[in-house]
């Protein structure tokens, strides 16, 4: 047998081998298994997550005139976690009742201020009539600023004021996660005060209850 014979024979020989193996070995094929994973969603709350807080207002100097002081209005937030997209509005009014006054009135804050007896409001004491202290928002925003709720404040808003004053609102579908006030403008809140306004026993002073609320809905 010649040489280029048996590398013929050879050849041949793996041809035949490699066609037994392709037989004997077919080529993998992928298996494959279908899976499903799901989860529920469940409502959180709509609350203050940093309630509002009147800053203590700026001292008033009586000059014989009647006067506006000023005062920065203080940060607040709102966390909406219901995840309805009813949206929210946050109102401001005075608060009545024992113990209460839903207007600047005189009040003690100790057991005893020179001839008033406290702590608590003085009875038929000195008070400033409703509509005294007005809030104003034109310069604040809120953080975050995409979907944010609309200050309602631009023209001014009474705060000791009878009746609840809308502060701001978020519309049905924004709202949705923590929004928090910045950027309240130095005069923000103005106290008015009439010519008239009446000095008080030593350590008393004018002061007022107010209630925030939050509601479900613009």
């Amino acid at each position: 047998m010649t040489r280029v014979q048996s590398l013929l024979r050879a050849a041949a020989s793996l041809a035949v081998s490699a066609a037994l193996l392709g037989v004997l070995c077919p080529s993998a094929e992928a298996v494959t298994s279908e899976d499903t994973t799901s989860f529920e969603v469940k409502a959180g709350t709509l609350s203050l997550s940093t309630a509002p807080a009147m800053p203590a207002l700026s001292a008033v100097t009586l000059n014989g005139s009647a006067q506006t002081t000023h005062t920065e209005m203080t940060n607040f937030a709102v966390k909406d976690a219901t995840g309805s997209g009813s949206g929210w509005r946050v109102t401001v009014s005075g608060l009545t009742g024992a113990g209460n006054s839903a207007v600047f009135k005189q009040y003690c804050p100790e057991a005893k201020c020179s001839t008033d007896s406290g702590p608590g409001y003085i009875v038929s004491g000195h008070e400033l009539p409703a509509k005294s202290l007005t809030l104003n928002s034109t310069s604040a925003k809120f953080n975050p600023s995409a979907e944010a709720p609309t200050f309602t404040c631009g023209s001014g808003c009474f705060v000791d004021n009878g009746s609840a004053e809308k502060i701001v609102s978020a519309a049905e579908k924004n709202g949705l996660g923590i929004f928090t006030t910045e950027a309240w403008g130095a005069n923000s809140l103005a106290l008015a005060t009439p010519a008239t306004l009446s000095l008080l026993l030593e350590k008393e002073v004018y002061r007022i209850n107010l209630v925030w609320t939050l509601l479900s809905g613009p």
